[in-house]
């Protein structure tokens, strides 16, 4: 797989990014599909071998056991230089005072948390997770900056927010000299296209590297409509709160990719995720992975090129729905 840069930052990242989310202790926190080590393990190496060396995980991902198999495995495979290490934080770690948010106080305990369970004295990138409404945005830029005066980090990133109080965050940052973000997580996919109004297009004309979650849209454009999830549908209560809109248009979407994935002969997978990194604004999908064909499938998804007929087909069944995930 190749490498591409993360915006206009200096970081060379896979153009592909393996998302941790998957992998973890399934009796912490709340993903109970989640998959322990030694399950995780032939993944991960897997991604690896396959070229891909850029890893997304976060803090509270099964509370804090996907960074601990992130790290113990990443040791494993190469040298600490030669992949790249995303983790986030902001979601709630622990009970009381300052166990979740973007306050200085927070953000300082969470970093050493992340480094001590990844096993690592630096992150590649550090991202927050959303937006905070109860800390000053200049308290959070200022922590942050001060991360990665450090050294605990080499560049920060962002994820879900709505464009306003991402162009926010980056003009307080620019306004006293502190770091900027280099990244934005959104939601892009076939189902969930409202970030192509606001957020892509700042992105992309402020130089700033996006790595879309769920590409595939919880694996619904993977399959033909209507047919049986997996056990994490059945159990992941964030996951149940998408793609509630647009239902027959979902159906035409979805119908789209299993005719174009026919007529070019292969996986429905493969087609949505080349629509989501064939566009201009997209820097690396990042995809899951709990089969052994879902890293076949992403390598393969990112190299394919789809025609300008066929991109057309996949988009023209869409309809405007409220933006999700936030």
């Amino acid at each position: 797989m190749k490498t591409v840069r993360l915006g206009n930052s200096g970081l060379e990242i896979s153009a592909g990014v393996l998302g941790m989310m998957s992998y973890g202790d399934p009796g912490r926190g709340s993903h109970e599909w989640s998959v322990g080590l030694d399950d995780a393990r032939p993944f991960i190496r897997r991604a690896y071998e396959a070229g891909i060396t850029t890893f997304d995980t976060a803090n509270v991902y099964s509370l804090g056991s996907s960074e601990e198999i992130t790290g113990t495995v990443l040791k494993e495979l190469a040298p600490r230089e030669e992949v790249v290490i995303a983790t986030k934080v902001f979601n709630r770690m622990r009970e009381g005072r300052n166990g979740a948010g973007l306050s200085r106080v927070s953000i300082m305990h969470e970093i050493d948390a992340s480094l001590q369970r990844l096993g690592t004295d630096y992150v590649d990138l550090y991202q927050i997770h959303r937006f905070d409404p109860n800390t000053p945005i200049e308290e959070t830029m200022e922590a942050l900056h001060d991360v990665v005066k450090s050294g605990k980090a080499r560049y920060i990133g962002a994820s879900s927010m709505w464009a306003w109080q991402f162009a926010e965050m980056q003009h307080v940052a620019e306004r006293h000299g502190w770091t900027k973000f280099v990244s934005m997580q959104d939601q892009v996919n076939l189902l969930e296209r409202e970030e192509e109004r606001e957020m892509l297009p700042f992105c992309e004309a402020t130089g700033v590297g996006v790595i879309p979650w769920s590409p595939l849209a919880r694996g619904k454009v993977t399959r033909p409509w209507g047919e049986g999830g997996t056990k994490r549908e059945g159990t992941d209560e964030f996951g149940k709160t998408l793609y509630k809109q647009g239902e027959e248009s979902n159906k035409a979407i979805v119908d789209a990719v299993a005719a174009i994935a026919s007529e070019r002969g292969v996986t429905m997978a493969q087609v949505a995720l080349a629509w989501v990194a064939g566009k201009s604004s997209i820097t690396a999908p990042i995809i899951g992975a709990t089969k052994e064909h879902h890293i076949d499938d992403a390598v393969a998804g990112v190299e394919l090129e789809l025609t300008t007929d066929e991109i057309a087909r996949l988009e023209e069944p869409y309809t405007p729905r409220y933006p999700s995930g936030f």
